[in-house]
């Protein structure tokens, strides 16, 4: 019969194949959204436009942002009429929004700009990376970026007088990609890249290996930025007291209102042991933070987090979108010492298309209103901003710097480098260069090599240089959040207004302070405690035995490790034991209340 199949022994009809794909849509919209009910959403508008006018927005939706405007009722007639003059007999066409098609939509990573960027990464050769640059350029704007033009702040400097490479860099961060979604040899590589050069990489939410931390070799192997997500895989008192910088994952950029996801047959026996999981066993990270319901549940997180590593920069990880710059000046007063806005470029590979398609927003934009409104509070000389979401160019770098941005975040560009030829087979464990997989036979495939990826960043923070030389600055701190050397480019259909808001000159448009609040005080040795002394134990070694009296604060007992003991006579508030790691805590009540 047309229009009809047997799917387990049931005849089902086309009708019937059609509400069971709109049912299976409407609940993945849900579970991204964490709401229940269907009840919730009916008006509650949450969601955002990208390029729709104010003709359709009045009309359609009136209460949803449109930051940037866009075609009206006339143009969305004009591109459904074309769409519908395709010709019923023919194939549907592959339009190449996931994998390159010749005949598709431009790529940035095409095949001949990949291999263009890996010769100039192996060979160092930079005309090799000027020619990735054009080709991964070519065609219509692709982002908000290219719709802009820099103006120069003074008469043009000689590049010899800029800032030199070596000291950009180390504004360069690779992005969160977990040991489990790359394999152990890539996800090293990256890390020793970015450590020779004083620049960070970024564990993810997957942890690390504890042999990757032995450098009595006197290269540092494992990752300066260790992230802290919601399912808090691999955390443990080790992973965060060596970490220069802990991220609090709040959303992923790529595909906001969802964690990360490892499929099952990623998960070796080392990912399993490094994540407590068993191997085989599917990894889905939920969208909420377990410690996080709240600005003051983050300012806690935060607290807990500076007391069990004093030395640690605390970062978090916000996502691109309509109102992120109110979140943002809730973490700067919750003491965060930097801010990343990311954006919807990039991502994971280990993702459906439902997640990573009409999902999050450009930098641009995030960080332009987290820009505009932590100066307007006072609170950006508080804290960094960094951005990330497909960088690739020293220009990139300037416009996100003039935009408010002092530090960069590179993915897809670094693992270009070490050997990613974009085959899009992440989620498989079938990737050919040994990257994205845990098979050991593809892993022995792996050519990628640290300097790799060190000459690739040094061509973009050359290119960086260049572009700063042009604009007559000398320093990179000189272009962040200067956004009035930006203006909307002639043949711009946008209205950039919004990005392009310049901020109050005579208030910080970086961060000026060393440190976003005081590195906690030591609870007293033993004895009276109260509930002002909070995350009391966290800094306690191996050994050490405490015994109180009183009602302590929040976070008692907060992240001990093994050989730790607390003992006390009283009661404890919220997150007694939050991320144990091993110790004993001991609660029993008053003796005078038994």
């Amino acid at each position: 019969m047309a229009g009809s199949f047997i799917d387990h022994g049931i005849f089902l009809t086309g009708n019937t194949r059609y509400r069971k794909a709109l049912e299976a849509g409407l609940l993945k919209v849900m579970a991204k959204m964490g709401i229940s009910c269907v009840d919730s959403y009916r008006g509650a508008q949450v969601l955002e436009a990208l390029g729709l006018g104010a003709e359709v927005m009045e009309m359609c939706f009136p209460a949803v942002p449109s930051n940037i405007g866009g075609v009206d009722l006339s143009d969305i007639q004009a591109m459904a009429l074309n769409a519908a003059r395709h010709d019923e007999l023919a194939p549907l066409p592959d339009h190449g929004r996931v994998r390159f098609r010749k005949l598709g939509e431009h790529h940035a990573y095409n095949p001949l700009a990949v291999r263009a960027a890996q010769k100039a990464a192996r060979e160092n050769d930079h005309e090799a990376f000027l020619e990735f640059r054009r080709l991964s350029s070519m065609g219509e704007p692709q982002s908000l970026r290219e719709l802009m033009r820099i103006k120069a702040a003074n008469a043009p400097v000689n590049v010899d007088e800029v800032e030199p490479a070596a000291e950009i860099v180390k504004r360069f961060v690779s992005t969160a990609m977990s040991l489990g979604a790359l394999s152990p040899e890539a996800h090293e590589a990256l890390a020793i890249a970015m450590n020779q050069i004083g620049a960070r990489s970024n564990s993810g939410e997957g942890g690390e290996d504890p042999a990757t931390y032995d450098d009595s070799d006197g290269f540092r192997r494992d990752n300066r930025v260790k992230q802290v997500a919601s399912a808090r895989f691999g955390v443990t008192p080790r992973y965060l007291k060596r970490a220069d910088e802990l991220e609090i994952k709040i959303a992923q950029g790529s595909k906001p209102g969802e964690g990360g996801q490892l499929p099952g047959l990623k998960v070796t026996s080392l990912i399993a042991r490094l994540r407590h999981a068993q191997p085989g066993m599917q990894l889905i990270s939920p969208p909420p933070h377990h410690d996080i319901y709240s600005i003051e549940d983050l300012a806690q997180l935060i607290h807990d987090l500076k007391t069990v590593n004093p030395h640690a920069r605390i970062g978090v990880k916000l996502v691109s979108e309509a109102g992120v710059g109110t979140i943002a000046a809730g973490v700067a007063k919750a003491r965060a010492d930097y801010i990343l806005v990311s954006g919807h470029d990039g991502g994971t590979g280990a993702s459906p298309l439902s997640s990573i398609k009409n999902a999050g927003v450009p930098w641009e934009l995030g960080l332009a209103e987290t820009q505009q409104v932590l100066v307007a509070n006072r609170l950006r000389e508080r804290v960094s901003l960094r951005t990330d979401g497909g960088l690739r160019s020293g220009r990139d770098i300037i416009v996100a710097a003039l935009l408010g941005a002092e530090e960069f975040g590179f993915g897809t560009g670094v693992l270009v480098a070490l050997g990613c030829d974009m085959a899009r087979q992440c989620h498989l464990n079938t990737c050919p260069t040994g990257i994205a997989t845990q098979r050991e036979d593809l892993r022995a495939k792996f050519e990628g090599r640290p300097e790799h990826v060190i000459n690739h960043l040094f061509h973009i923070a050359e290119e960086a240089r260049e572009e700063l030389a042009s604009l007559g600055l000398t320093k990179l701190d000189d272009a962040v959040g200067r956004v009035d050397l930006l203006e909307a480019s002639a043949d711009s259909s946008l209205d950039l207004s919004f990005v392009l808001n310049a901020t109050d000159a005579s208030m910080p448009r970086r961060r000026v302070w060393e440190r976003n609040g005081d590195v906690p005080a030591p609870p007293p040795p033993s004895g009276v405690i109260d509930n002002a002394k909070r995350t009391v134990g966290a800094a306690l070694a191996a050994g050490e035995a405490r015994d109180y009296r009183g009602s302590a604060g929040q976070s008692f007992g907060a992240f001990i490790d093994e050989g730790v003991e607390l003992s006390l006579e009283g009661e404890a508030q919220d997150y007694v034991g939050k991320g144990m790691g091993g110790g004993v805590i001991v609660i029993r009540p008053f003796a005078e209340d038994t």
